[in-house]
């Protein structure tokens, strides 16, 4: 096998987006054959400029004429389309995120490990080179233990007007919530994947707080961490300028990622050995500030999806497996239920069905209001 024939299913505008970089040759080794969509009115357009690419009827066609699928739909098709396209012997690349509920990407993991085949998800966030830089420097113990985890992400502005673009937009049914599904997701699974999953969440969310949604667009969440480690993470898509900080303060000294570069707030010695050898009252560890060099640019979508298909053709390792989204799913899904019932949430002793039932009654309520 030398080439990767791709399908991608659902042509909105990220399925265009992905469309045109493999139409354009930057993805060595893969091409686009074939597509489908609800979006028929973009047919049109499409087929002008892309005659050679075939337009499916159905799904079950489209994965006739592939190796490989790229799924760019509505959250909660996500786990059951996946499940049929391994189901088919196909490699699967799913958008973010994994899906709606952990019940149902539980169920396409084991689908994706019983398969054989390759499976990755669309976290292109994980190829930014800031946030790659922080993960190394968080995992090789240069901060030592870990203390402190700060997230104030409230840059997702988005006016009434993107979520009136579709009906599925910020709503329980065609999302699955609100910011922690479309925009924050991406934060969520970086949180995780530098510095470990919590034991616990406790969230407070308002709805709507400032558009005409039902689902949350105002986020913050109180996090506790293995080792005694605590984490607040802010998020909201209503805050104009937003803010994009991120404090890991550890043992050694305190990370700031913000404005694309990182600051490293070094202790001479740890804190720790500080506390015991020191006899002034009022000292602190001398502390430098030191400015971490980043590398530019990152490859963003267009990185995911050449070592997707590397790892098709080559055994590539994945920066981003797909079985790794149930993880910053599990700490969106736990969020909401922490939020619903104005308690903490342990997430070593997680239950998928309680949360699924809480998402199907909200859905329920969602349909009844309409």
């Amino acid at each position: 096998m030398d080439i990767v024939r791709y399908g991608i299913a659902g042509m909105g505008s990220i399925g265009m987006m992905h469309a045109d970089k493999l139409l354009s040759g930057s993805i060595p080794g893969g091409i686009l054959c074939a597509v489908c969509t609800g979006h028929t009115e973009k047919l049109q357009s499409f087929k002008e400029k892309y005659p050679d690419v075939r337009i499916c009827g159905s799904y079950r066609e489209m994965l006739s004429y592939v190796d490989a699928v790229l799924i760019a739909t509505p959250h909660p098709l996500h786990p059951q389309m996946a499940i049929e396209a391994f189901g088919a012997g196909k490699h699967v690349l799913i958008e973010k995120p994994a899906g709606a509920d952990t019940k149902h990407v539980r169920l396409m993991n084991k689908a994706a490990a019983d398969s054989g085949k390759v499976f990755a998800i669309m976290y292109n966030m994980r190829m930014n080179p800031l946030y790659k830089k922080v993960r190394e420097l968080v995992r090789s113990g240069e901060l030592g233990a870990l203390k402190r985890i700060t997230w104030l992400v409230t840059d997702w502005y988005r006016s009434q007007a993107y979520y009136d673009t579709g009906t599925w937009r910020a709503t329980w049914e065609g999302e699955g919530g609100g910011v922690l599904m479309n925009q924050a997701v991406h934060n969520l699974d970086l949180l995780q994947w530098i510095t470990g999953m919590p034991d616990s969440v406790q969230a407070f969310m308002q709805y709507g707080a400032g558009h005409n949604i039902q689902v949350e667009d105002d986020v913050t969440a109180y996090l506790q961490f293995p080792g005694g480690a605590t984490g607040l993470f802010v998020t909201a898509t209503h805050e104009v300028p937003g803010t994009n900080r991120l404090e890991i303060a550890g043992d050694r000294g305190k990370l700031v990622a913000e404005n694309n570069e990182i600051i490293f707030y070094r202790n001479r010695i740890s804190e720790r050995e500080f506390n015991i050898i020191n006899t002034d009252p009022f000292a602190k560890p001398e502390n430098w500030r030191c400015h971490v060099p980043v590398k530019e640019g990152g490859d963003g979508h267009a990185g995911i999806l050449r070592e997707f298909t590397d790892a098709i053709l080559y055994g590539k390792r994945l920066t981003a497996p797909g079985e790794d989204g149930i993880l910053g799913l599990t700490l969106a899904n736990a969020m909401y239920l922490s939020a619903a019932q104005g308690k903490q949430v342990d997430l070593k002793t997680w239950d998928d069905d309680e949360y699924y039932e809480l998402l199907r009654g909200r859905i329920e309520k969602e349909k009844y209001l309409k």
